[in-house]
């Protein structure tokens, strides 16, 4: 039992970070984007359209940040060589 535990933390380890760098990177791709264009039909809006962006990026950018905490969590997790030489011994 414990080995499947060990198994699905490492996968849950090894997923969240590239998942949530893929995520906040179409997230700030598409909130660029977006901003952009409001910017190119209302020039005279460009400092509030940019302040909101700039929040919203700072969000997105704290989401990836969870994410990199978790990870560093989860890998505190880990168990150490010692421990698992003794699990696929079977003491």
């Amino acid at each position: 039992m414990a080995a499947i535990y060990f198994g699905l933390l490492a996968l849950g380890a090894g997923l969240a970070l590239p998942l949530a760098a893929v995520g906040a990177g179409i997230g700030q791709g598409l909130a660029s984007f977006a901003a952009l264009q409001g910017i190119a039909r209302q020039p005279e809006a460009a400092s509030r359209i940019q302040t909101t962006m700039f929040i919203c990026l700072g969000i997105i950018e704290a989401l990836a940040i969870y994410a990199f905490v978790i990870f560093f969590i989860l890998l505190a997790k880990f168990p150490t060589a010692e421990q698992v030489t003794q699990l696929l011994a079977g003491h």
